[in-house]
């Protein structure tokens, strides 16, 4: 019975997150190199992406896990987790988010127009058709892997994939509380979930370093972009400064403060619409994301450092605010990358395919609109991530093509809670419906 139950060789969080920021430090002396292999290694494999693959390696060979399991002498079956990405993802997400819309220009981002907005809702789109049509084509070949009967049946399964892939994780438990999936196969669903969206968010990142390659293929006109890089670039150079321990405190203050009171004022939120609006303690309805403790820490965070651009603590962008953030970010980049055992992607292909078939048809309902609006690569890839991994993923995306878009990236995450209960519910009875073809 053990042999089934394989603990990682290193279970300790402390030592697991020195390994992690080996693998960020490893990266980032070496894309330093401009000469030589990694010269040219790194014009072709984006750093970031690299960041995301070097823990899930660790993971994929058995070094270290996020999830595990153990069984003792008497059979009592113990599931571990490690806490690295609870904490990337609820400490230092939000101070990121806080640290990088700090110096947020509102004015110059509305001028960037409806194309991010309508990428986004393209994402959805693709989202709701795809799920049926991968169904009706893995179908042809395989009818046995899309088939099922009353609760094991596998659309119901593929409708909490649904619902992560337009909101997120709340949207994601509305869909198998409806549906009411069998939870000894939900794993699966679990693991398309994260291995195709993480497959998609390499793919997406790859594109970055051939953006303007990309933009002129798409006849795209990104020069509101570039003048939000610019407008951002020299205000940052104009109040450069040598930080000081107390620009550094100042940074910590406002970071984790506003961390703070995103938790307290969401948990409090959350709780309360909960407890005394039926539409949203119903998990079956469309306003059911508004009881998620996470969806009102990263709005009231957002919310925190737009406020804060507004103030003279804006400034504190010429002590490095975005840079760290960016750190943070870049920390949360190497948790999600210990979330993937590649070893795992062949270990169901029938419904790995359904998911795959499934993001490729959202990917090519993006290119087809990209193309006949001449949206920039970057709408088309935040739109997405907005979509497919977002909260904690959009941002990083939207960061490594210019620290001062952190904000659309986050903004357009949150539309996808908005939309994802319902979006993922047509899709679900679409499915259905595929499935009886």
């Amino acid at each position: 019975m053990t042999e089934n139950f394989i603990e990682p060789l290193i279970t300790d969080d402390k030592v697991v997150f020195g390994l992690l920021t080996l693998c960020l430090g490893f990266v980032f002396y070496t894309s330093a190199k401009k000469t030589g292999f990694w010269g040219k290694f790194y014009t072709i494999v984006p750093g970031i992406l690299l960041c995301y693959l070097l823990p899930a390696i660790l993971t994929s060979t058995g070094i270290i896990a996020e999830t595990w399991k153990t069984v003792d002498d008497a059979g009592i079956i113990t599931e571990h987790e490690s806490g690295l990405y609870h904490m990337a993802s609820r400490y230092l997400l939000p101070a990121a988010l806080v640290l990088m819309t700090l110096s947020i220009d509102l004015k110059a981002i509305t001028n960037l127009g409806s194309k991010a907005l309508i990428m986004f809702l393209t994402g959805s789109v693709g989202i709701i058709i795809g799920g049926p049509l991968a169904i009706l084509i893995v179908s042809i070949f395989s009818p046995d892997t899309v088939g099922g009967n009353d609760f094991d049946a596998i659309w119901r399964g593929l409708s909490t994939i649904a619902g992560s892939w337009i909101g997120g994780g709340a949207n994601q438990a509305a869909m198998l509380e409806i549906f009411q999936y069998n939870p000894e196969k939900y794993g699966g669903m679990v693991l398309i979930d994260v291995v195709v969206a993480n497959i998609w968010m390499a793919i997406i990142l790859l594109g970055v370093g051939k953006t303007t390659k990309i933009d002129k293929w798409l006849k795209a006109d990104a020069s509101a972009i570039e003048k939000l890089k610019v407008k951002v670039t020299a205000f940052t150079e104009k109040i450069t400064r040598i930080p000081t321990t107390q620009d550094y405190m100042m940074l910590l203050f406002f970071a984790f403060t506003a961390v703070g009171l995103a938790h307290f004022l969401g948990e409090n939120i959350s709780s309360y619409l909960g407890d005394n609006v039926a539409a949203v303690a119903d998990k079956k309805s469309f306003l059911s994301f508004l009881g998620s403790s996470f969806f009102w820490m990263v709005v009231l965070a957002t919310i925190a450092g737009i406020a804060l651009s507004f103030t003279k603590a804006k400034n504190l962008e010429g002590a490095g605010a975005s840079k760290i953030g960016g750190v943070f970010i870049y920390l949360l980049v190497a948790t999600i990358g210990m979330k993937m055992d590649l070893g795992k992607v062949l270990e169901n292909p029938g419904l790995i395919a359904i998911g795959l078939i499934w993001i490729t048809i959202h990917a090519g309902l993006l290119i087809l609109v990209a193309k006949l609006i001449k949206a920039p690569y970057f709408f088309l890839a935040v739109g997405s991530q907005a979509n497919v991994g977002g909260a904690a993923s959009a941002p990083i995306v939207a960061a490594e093509f210019h620290p001062s878009l952190t904000s659309v990236g986050v903004l357009l995450a949150v539309f996808g809670y908005v939309v994802g209960t319902g979006g993922a519910l047509l899709c679900a009875y679409l499915m259905e419906v595929a499935s009886a073809l």
